[in-house]
């Protein structure tokens, strides 16, 4: 009699399809699959596994998570991170990012717990950087901390980092051309050596560019997950609960909405609609808000 195989626990650190990269606590991988038909298993995920062959092995259950975080393309969404500490919104000097991208993904990073961080890249282009600088502005009145840097001096971007990073998972964000892979390679020397390594033992060849992947950081050590590729938190998934969670500048002034289902958008007696007219939370955050909100209502519901 055959005896019963020992199920072990590890965190998945690569991802593609329904192939998973596992790592167990002796820093050891296997290559794992769902059992059956099961999905729904992301990058940063702890995962109980039983051990097939010499390096593969079967997901059995996937443990609980403390968020979960969704990539939106093309009207799509899907998960792709779970147990996410920290966002960094990767953003540039040039070319110029996107106030509409960086405002949706703080407001998702916040919905689901995770603290915002922006890091403001090519601070060396000095053409740009007052009014860089200047657009980020309103921003830090939400205290979101913002660090600046220019990811092609290395060594000065690891020193600056490691007090943000040190002992958590952070997730890497940013719209192409912000600098990110560069920025990414200074902060994990060895990512694309990483990479390569992860790409072939997931058997993922041309697609490496949409897998999801989680490096750990050279000392003082964290965890770095990241998906190149896409533009934007998927944040269809959310309930107008979470939406509102996304902008904690409303909180102090919905205590002062006349209705308690209140929208925020144009009842009378609204504390947020009120707040908006006399300065205290920027017309753009709203217009942001009302854009988010009219997406979820307008999105199919299965």
């Amino acid at each position: 009699m055959n005896a019963p195989k020992t199920e072990l626990e590890g965190r998945i650190i690569a991802a593609h399809g329904r192939h998973y990269r596992v790592e167990l606590p002796d820093g050891s991988t296997r290559q794992c699959f769902p059992r059956g038909k099961k999905t729904g298993a992301a990058v940063g995920d702890y995962v109980r596994i039983t051990p097939q062959g010499q390096d593969e092995g079967a997901i059995d259950a996937v443990l609980p998570r403390r968020n979960l975080l969704y990539r939106s393309d093309d009207m799509r969404s899907k998960q792709f991170a779970a147990n996410v500490d920290q966002l960094l919104i990767v953003v540039a000097v040039e070319p110029t990012f996107s106030d509409d991208l960086t405002g949706r993904a703080l407001a998702g990073a916040w919905s689901a717990d995770i603290v915002p961080l922006i890091v403001l890249n090519k601070t060396d282009l000095a053409d740009g950087l007052a009014a860089a600088r200047e657009r980020l502005a309103p921003l830090q009145t939400l205290h979101v901390p913002i660090v600046e840097l220019s990811a092609k001096n290395p060594q000065a971007v690891r020193e600056q980092m490691a007090p943000y990073l040190t002992g958590k998972t952070s997730l890497l964000l940013g719209q192409s051309g912000m600098g990110k892979s560069t920025l990414l390679n200074a902060l994990v020397p060895d990512a694309q050596a990483a990479t390569q390594e992860y790409s072939t033992a997931l058997d993922m060849g041309r697609h490496t560019t949409t897998s999801t992947r989680l490096y750990h950081l050279p000392k003082p050590g964290g965890d770095l997950i990241d998906s190149p590729g896409f533009q934007a938190f998927g944040l269809s998934h959310l309930s107008r609960e979470d939406i509102v969670r996304g902008f904690p500048e409303f909180t102090a002034h919905i205590e002062h909405c006349r209705f308690y289902n209140c929208s925020h958008r144009h009842e009378p007696g609204c504390g947020v609609v009120a707040a908006v007219r006399n300065g205290q939370i920027t017309p753009q955050r709203h217009a942001l808000y009302e854009r988010i909100l009219q997406e979820h209502e307008a999105a199919p519901r299965y």
